[in-house]
């Protein structure tokens, strides 16, 4: 079964800014968690965030560097976070925990793409590890921290996730590495974690976002070369973004109206672009986006999340 993906009309659109759809929200008081927010969208996260008046834990894997990184950035606070080493997300949540924190918002921002073919802990694709099941331990571990009167989690995606479904017979690449391919699958995962989050959550007053940033040129693409890239058409021969590319600020717009737009209120699970709920995709064009069916089906979202408790040893929602 797929859930139900319309748009809701919200006034905004591929061109609003986190500046724009934060306008006149008051976050005082509220704490929100960001992983991977020291550089690209997540800096932008953070940045919105802090000025619309929230604490912001910026979970990362050099919090030394992400200090600089944050200078001027007033409710900013760095926290060591590896997403590749289940003992250092493990060690993340219970100083999290240890330290008493109420969390209003979870931003699952941190991401890799296209990188070399790696393994991580029991052989894992780091891809896979990285991006979904670093993410899904870390936020189950921090459920008790998880504020009942009314959290959220946004999980970033991205429409990468048109080239491929979970591959259930081979998650880790162990009969041939495709590097697109194993990023694709990473975000059909985060959106399919959102969807099942969503529906364990909404009894403990959680609810749960996946969103489609959009195209944006960030350190993301650190492992896909120039020319690449040029090839590729996301940009001129001198650098230039190509046309329908997105401004950091217009990327992570989407990412902080899913985590405070009153509208979604009831719409728990969806996957969202452009500062909306996206609508299915009709064609393969990613640039113009929509979601894939296999990225809003709740029995694989419901399998994805036995497999991923299997994996990890960890499920918050299992007295």
């Amino acid at each position: 079964m797929n859930t139900r993906q319309h748009h809701l009309g919200s006034g905004f659109g591929a061109r609003s800014t986190t500046d724009d759809v934060l306008a006149g929200t008051d976050l005082t008081g509220r704490t929100a968690l960001v992983t991977g927010g020291a550089s690209g969208l997540g800096r932008e996260t953070v940045r919105a965030l802090a000025r619309a008046g929230a604490h912001v834990l910026v979970a990362v894997r050099d919090p030394a560097g992400a200090a600089e990184a944050l200078r001027g950035i007033p409710g900013a606070e760095p926290l060591a976070l590896d997403l590749g080493d289940p003992d250092s997300v493990r060690a993340c949540a219970e100083r999290v925990l240890a330290a008493g924190r109420v969390l209003d918002l979870v931003i699952a921002n941190a991401g890799i793409m296209a990188c070399p073919e790696t393994r991580l802990g029991p052989g894992w694709e780091a891809h896979f590890a990285v991006n979904h099941l670093g993410h899904y331990a870390l936020v189950n571990r921090l459920r008790p921290a998880l504020n009942p009167a009314g959290a959220r989690v946004v999980v970033v995606a991205s429409s990468g996730h048109f080239l491929s479904d979970i591959r259930w017979d081979d998650l880790h690449f162990r009969t041939g590495y495709d590097r697109w391919l194993a990023y694709a699958q990473s975000k059909t995962a985060n959106a399919l974690f959102a969807l099942h989050l969503d529906a364990l959550g909404a009894a403990h007053g959680l609810h749960a976002f996946a969103v489609h940033p959009g195209s944006i040129l960030t350190p993301l693409q650190r492992h896909v070369p120039r020319e690449e890239q040029v090839a590729q058409g996301w940009m001129s021969e001198d650098g230039t973004p190509a046309e329908g590319f997105k401004s950091p600020a217009q990327g992570a717009a989407t990412t902080v109206w899913a985590a405070t737009s009153p509208l979604l209120d009831g719409h728990g699970g969806a996957y969202c672009q452009d500062c909306d709920i996206a609508g299915p995709a009709t064609t393969d064009d990613m640039l113009v986006g929509g979601v894939k069916p296999w990225a809003t089906d709740r029995d694989a979202a419901a399998r994805l999340w036995e497999l991923s408790a299997e994996l990890t040893g960890v499920d918050g929602f299992t007295p």
